[in-house]
């Protein structure tokens, strides 16, 4: 296997200052995937969400440094996997191209990149590890709708998602692990909240596979640990508006887990990085919350972000889907979501 590969990395991007804070905000609430109405109404419609909230997402980035820190993050990831795959001897180049959906560097200016590559074939790898049409979907639709305007037509493959990957599990796992130790220190085992960044509930009935690829992230993880009467809980955060969201909510998980008097462990099982929903939310927002509703102790796992046995499943995933001809594939091969799932990326 020789030749020039593209790896192309999607994320959510995120603010690099306070000033590109309402513009980000735009662009995530113009994206369909996120409001699913026409334009101009679409169009109107965010301009004035984006103009209303920017003022307290200004104050959270604040918190922070004054921007987003997921871009380095995400570079640190990509340096980490172009130097493991350019190690093994006999495959080719590898380089990797990095493109967020709602600020720089966006798809038009990534294909541009990848052009200047001259890429034998280009692999599009998302760093959701769980597939929703609302994040990997609209990343990859928009990367193909900048690659056909751009006439780069080099061969490309999609790993649309990878729940259960060992690399994950096993990074997240042994993240976990330790904390639950530092945890149970006091004497009473703690309770593991698993928290997801959460989806409108009408999102997930009308087809997408985010909650249930969710789901087998935790199981993977709770089964790697292997620990008898584990005390676990999946729940979701981030809502906005007045939709019904994915429950349960974190908060509410909190506020229960203080009822009790019981420790929790609160581990970001759909993000890979730092950024302001762990930075702030988890370990601001929620930890004071934590503290008000009498939680004895509140640890934060830290998000995978270039642990090596991660970045050893992103590379197996890599070489997997080269050594195959499908265009569409999962972390485990084929179709992996229930059919129940309509919005799957292969039913697309």
């Amino acid at each position: 296997m020789t030749g020039k590969t593209a790896i192309v990395l999607f994320n959510l991007g995120g603010p690099d200052n306070l000033e590109a804070v309402e513009p980000f905000l735009f662009n995530l609430f113009n994206d369909p995937a996120i409001i699913g109405i026409p334009n101009p109404i679409r169009w109107m419609l965010a301009k004035f969400i984006s103009s209303r909230r920017a003022p307290v997402a200004r104050e959270i980035y604040k918190l922070i440094g004054g921007s987003s820190p997921l871009l380095e993050n995400t570079r640190t990831q990509a340096e980490a996997l172009s130097s493991v795959l350019n190690n093994n001897d006999g495959s080719g180049e590898f380089r990797c191209f990095i493109s967020m959906r709602y600020w720089n560097p966006r798809s038009n200016e990534t294909v541009a990149a990848v052009q200047s590559f001259e890429p034998d074939r280009i692999v599009l790898l998302p760093l959701y590890p769980q597939f929703s049409g609302t994040t990997s979907g609209s990343s990859i639709g928009d990367w193909h709708r900048a690659a056909k305007s751009a006439g780069l037509n080099a061969p490309t493959q999609t790993i649309c998602c990878y729940p259960r990957d060992e690399g994950f599990v096993g990074a997240v796992a042994d993240r976990v692990g330790k904390a639950i130790e530092k945890a149970g220190a006091s004497g009473k085992p703690p309770r593991v909240l698993f928290s997801a960044h959460g989806l409108p509930q009408k999102i997930v009935d009308a087809g997408d596979p985010y909650q249930w690829q969710i789901e087998q992230s935790v199981e993977a993880v709770v089964s790697r640990l292997g620990l008898p009467d584990l005390d676990w809980q999946v729940c979701y955060q981030s809502r906005v508006g007045r939709l019904e969201w994915l429950r349960p909510y974190t908060e509410d998980a909190l506020k229960t887990a203080g009822k009790e008097g019981v420790p929790v462990v609160v581990v970001p099982i759909a993000f890979t990085s730092e950024h302001s929903e762990t930075l702030v939310e988890l370990d601001i927002e929620y930890r004071e919350l934590a503290e008000e509703a009498g939680v004895p102790d509140y640890i934060r796992v830290e998000t995978v972000r270039a642990d090596a046995v991660f970045i050893d499943g992103l590379v197996s995933a890599v070489t997997n889907v080269m050594a195959g001809s499908e265009e569409l594939v999962s972390g485990e091969g084929g179709r992996i979501c229930p059919p129940n799932c309509s919005r799957c990326a292969f039913a697309a």
